[in-house]
């Protein structure tokens, strides 16, 4: 540390900066922009400590599959001289973020996993995007997802598999696995997913992140690849972050809802957590609930139950997600090819060199083999309607308590073979993340606790659309009392 009896400035100012970059990647949005606003550090700095990071552990994790450093790093000397001017503004100002492939960014691509779309640069933003730029955030770059967001693993034929930073053998999870990777690690200080299947929910519970599924219809999916082929779909479709902290996901969710979330009063809510129904789930998971449970009955009016329409909302989800066969989707995956899925998934068995990844083309088997009839889905529409006015009763006042998935993350193809099997074995696997997606409902998971490989669990606390400031609040009380978010530190 000297030279000559003299201090060696230099070297205190690499160790002063390898000391902030490490505390850099701990921040949430909300902290590091206060920090830069306040000129604590700029953005310029924060936004090169990610991008180093990034470099470092993407190599392994596969998180991250389209960046723009340079673009960023411009965009962060611009903060910083209009921080100087004082002309800031905006609540994310000269803060980095991610987002989720599936939305489109001007100059970059929205490619869905897909080979025939590896070059789809887009010309505009995304409606969430433009609110997020609009707020002064950065974007690093995009995340990988399975072909187009079919599946709850993250794997495609065109980046290749995403990988758990806790055990890289283990899942993602998906649709939205890399952006849940990307959180874990501190690659970003916050981050967007979307869910019609558990696609925020799976990598949030699988790699110890926060994250929001929003509401039917509350944030904008115009610009969200692929979009919605059936209303029913989209009812079940929810846009939301994917963070370090529950102040965040408050803080980026009132920034891209159409609504910012009205103030409620959390001690007027009476909590019900799933009790035993018959599905499957680890002890682990099961003692955790337990545990949960047992804290908030101190504090609030709990209770332990099953709600209404728990049991058919998997069959249901299914059916919806299989509406005409997907053949929407299979028409996006094999472009100007005839679509093939039996010969493509016999393909990849034998020689692994079909186009369309076997994940993908496995799913639209299933989809039409499920298919429902026409009277069918009117029968589902129908139903969907009555208890759509049933809950929004149940759930005034109230907030529900669930696991995300009968365990923490497996290795890596299990959650597939759980859920897309011609078994229907979804029915057992699903109903935990189907419910929130069949009823359009707002759902906040949260980690509480780790199995005994040291895997995360998480719960997730469902309610109605306008009860999403009761589910940040009571997300916060969980927080704090688990310490719910720990960055891996991934060698």
């Amino acid at each position: 540390m000297t030279k000559g009896g003299m201090v060696d400035v230099s070297v205190l100012k690499r160790v002063d900066l390898e000391a902030k970059g490490h505390s850099v990647l701990d921040l949430d949005a909300s902290e590091l922009a206060r920090m830069i606003a306040d000129k604590k550090i700029t953005s310029r700095e924060a936004t090169e400590t990610f991008i180093n990071h990034i470099q470092k552990v993407n190599p392994s994790l596969n998180f991250l599959v389209e960046d723009r450093f340079s673009t960023a790093l411009k965009e962060a000397d611009e903060a910083d001289q209009r921080i100087r001017e004082n002309k800031t503004c905006g609540k994310l100002f000269g803060v980095p973020i991610s987002m989720k492939e599936s939305f489109h960014v001007d100059g970059m691509k929205t490619t869905g996993g897909l080979l025939h779309r590896r070059n789809a640069i887009q010309t505009s933003d995304a409606e969430l995007v433009k609110k997020l730029k609009g707020e002064g955030a950065i974007i690093l770059g995009k995340t990988n997802t399975p072909e187009l967001c079919f599946c709850q693993e993250t794997d495609n034929k065109l980046y290749g598999r995403t990988n758990n930073a806790r055990d890289m053998s283990r899942t993602a999870g998906g649709s939205s696995g890399g952006e849940a990777v990307m959180m874990s690690v501190g690659g970003a200080a916050a981050g967007i997913g979307s869910d019609i299947g558990g696609s925020i929910r799976f990598p949030s519970h699988f790699n110890g992140v926060i994250g929001f599924k929003s509401g039917n219809s509350q944030v904008s999916s115009i610009g969200s690849y692929p979009p919605e082929s059936h209303s029913l779909q989209s009812r079940m479709l929810g846009i939301g972050p994917i963070t370090k902290s529950v102040r965040d996901v408050e803080l980026l969710y009132n920034i891209i809802a159409k609504t910012e979330a009205a103030v409620q009063d959390i001690k007027e809510f009476k909590i019900s957590v799933l009790s035993k129904s018959g599905y499957p789930i680890s002890t682990a998971t099961a003692n955790l609930m337990d545990l949960v449970y047992s804290r908030l009955k101190d504090e609030f009016n709990a209770e332990r139950t099953i709600p209404p329409f728990f049991k058919e909302s998997s069959r249901i989800w299914q059916e919806i997600m299989s509406i005409d066969g997907a053949a929407g989707p299979g028409k996006e995956a094999f472009g100007d090819e005839p679509v093939s899925p039996i010969r493509a998934y016999l393909s990849e068995l034998v020689n692994g060199k079909a186009k369309v990844h076997r994940y993908m083309s496995w799913a639209l088997i299933g989809a039409s083999l499920f298919k429902p009839s026409e009277k069918r889905v009117k029968e589902i529409e129908e139903f969907v309607a009555q208890g759509d006015e049933i809950l929004d009763d149940y759930l005034h006042g109230r907030i529900l308590i669930f696991p995300v998935y009968h365990t923490a993350a497996p290795f890596h193809g299990v959650v597939y073979k759980e859920i897309f099997s011609i078994r229907k074995t979804y029915e057992k696997y699903m109903p935990h993340v189907a419910y929130a997606n069949v009823w359009g409902l707002p759902s906040l998971t949260i980690p509480i606790g780790v199995d005994e490989a040291g895997m995360p669990i998480a719960v997730q606390l469902i309610s109605k659309n306008g009860n999403e400031d009761a589910l940040f609040k009571l997300g916060e009380l969980i927080e704090q009392e688990y310490k719910s978010y720990h960055r891996v530190i991934f060698m």
